[in-house]
């Protein structure tokens, strides 16, 4: 995961999952209107998992 990616997804997390798929995008918009934390950590955790296949 890359620096740029981590701040990305602090401070704007769909953004930072652009390229991981439409359902992806959906997801972490959801979670960042309920709340920015949820929002934060579905994006890491969504970048996470992308990078180690």
């Amino acid at each position: 995961m890359s620096l740029f990616r981590v701040l990305l997804s602090i401070f704007f997390p769909p953004l930072a999952v652009i390229d991981q798929g439409c359902g992806s995008i959906v997801l972490v918009f959801i979670l960042t209107l309920c709340g920015w934390v949820p929002g934060v950590i579905a994006a890491l955790i969504i970048l996470n998992r992308g990078y180690r296949r």
